[in-house]
């Protein structure tokens, strides 16, 4: 059965909003946000980027796959097709039909490798989605 792909229209190399939008996030929060993000800008050649209800979202050109945003005591990483990715180590969070998220909270150690994991997952789902329809 076929899905629809989610697209958003704007998405850019690189995107000015963003950057200014980690400007305003400083602290721990932020440099959390700041450095998952970074994550996934380097995902491939055809990320793009752009604001999504506020919040700094990575695309596969227009699809996006993952975002960042800061709460008042943690910081999400989602990732708009979560509920398909492989999540060994348990760590995404969520009911929804399509998405999931982490929950990050400073002071408290990240399972770093297995989050990369799930960004490169994300990446690679949306990319066989585009390509395969």
């Amino acid at each position: 059965m076929k899905t629809d792909i989610l697209r958003f229209n704007g998405a850019v190399e690189h995107d000015p909003a963003i950057d200014a939008w980690m400007k305003q996030h400083t602290g721990e929060l932020g440099s959390i946000a700041h450095r998952w993000f970074e994550v996934m800008r380097k995902c491939g050649d055809e990320v793009r980027e752009l604001l999504h209800d506020g919040c700094p979202t990575a695309c596969l050109g227009d699809v996006p796959f993952a975002y960042v945003n800061v709460f008042h005591q943690h910081v999400n990483v989602g990732f708009f097709q979560g509920a398909s990715l492989p999540d060994p180590t348990h760590l995404l969070q969520g009911t929804g039909k399509f998405m999931r998220h982490i929950k990050l909270n400073p002071g408290t150690t990240t399972n770093a490798a297995a989050l990369n994991a799930l960004i490169d997952a994300a990446y690679a789902d949306i990319k066989a989605r585009v390509e395969n329809g």
